[in-house]
């Protein structure tokens, strides 16, 4: 069965991750919101992504809320050593499930110590403030205002890295010198590529870049481009979006979300897959017919 044991890693700060992590967002019940459908599945994948080499967990106390740091601290607690819990702050959830701004320094403190409960932690290995300017795309605005808590939270050996998320570059640069920024989350793929330029500057400075929603966007005809080189290659349409962004820079770091145990196989098989030059030539054209 597939392994990453000897997978590509990257830096966050001072700690290295495999370039194939996992994210936790699908292990809560619809909607992000309330329990999963099935407990014992839930826990059974992040056991099996840990037995497969993954050291990248990505979560946050408002997933559920609180459902899926439970479920992690139930199924890996304690911990390994190598394993980097990544967490955010900066939303909350309404009674109805609704996705809400939490960015007073009340709200981020008590963020930070939630995750801290429910994952059982002393400290988080690395934090990323989510703004919600627009809580669906990067929106300008200064970010002094709602970083500097983080910031204070981390000299208080509360957060031993900041990230941020769902960011302009503009807010970028002013967030760093507010504090170190050892990774970027926003969302990127094969057809969302407006982030392209910002990768490259991140790479240059060793900051790691964790897109979301891999697949996201796509419309029926740019699936079928995926989908036709998927089936010349023998591999998943998953795994060929996966093993792209790989390619495209030694930064980035992938945080697939499942709750199925045979899909996260499926998604750590990226690793394996080598594409040829004609195949990317032909994924880089989906990018290309959106924009035209």
């Amino acid at each position: 069965m597939t392994s990453i044991d000897q997978s590509e890693t990257f830096a966050l700060g001072d700690l290295q991750v495999k370039r194939l992590g996992y994210g936790a967002m699908q292990l809560a019940g619809p909607g992000v919101f309330g329990p999963p459908k099935d407990r014992d599945a839930a826990l059974a994948v992040l056991r099996e992504a840990v037995a497969k080499g993954v050291n990248h967990i990505d979560t946050s106390d408002f997933y559920g809320p609180h459902v899926t740091n439970r479920l992690i601290r139930e199924a890996l607690a304690p911990y390994p050593d190598d394993l980097v819990i990544v967490t955010k702050i900066g939303g909350r959830r309404g009674a109805d499930g609704s996705w809400l701004p939490a960015f007073s320094p009340e709200e981020l403190n008590q963020a930070v110590h939630d995750n801290l409960r429910n994952l059982s932690l002393d400290v988080l290995d690395v934090v990323n403030l989510r703004l919600m300017f627009d809580p669906y795309v990067p929106a300008e605005g200064s970010i002094e205002a709602l970083l500097t808590p983080l910031a204070e939270l981390q000299r208080q050996g509360l957060v031993r890295h900041i990230g941020l998320s769902n960011v302009t570059p503009t807010q970028i640069t002013e967030g760093r010198k507010i504090a170190e920024i050892v990774c970027v989350q926003n969302q990127y793929n094969l057809a969302h590529r407006a982030d392209d330029a910002l990768i490259d500057d991140l790479a240059r400075d060793g900051i790691a870049y964790v897109p979301y929603f891999p697949l996201g966007g796509f419309n029926p005809l740019q699936s079928s481009i995926l989908s036709d080189v998927a089936a010349r290659l023998g591999v998943t349409p998953v795994q060929v979006a996966l093993a792209w962004l790989l390619r495209r820079a030694p930064n980035i770091l992938l945080i697939p979300g499942t709750s199925s145990v045979m899909h996260l196989r499926e998604n750590l098989a990226a690793t394996e897959l080598d594409l040829p030059n004609d195949a990317l030539d032909t994924l880089d054209g989906i990018a290309t017919s959106i924009a035209a």
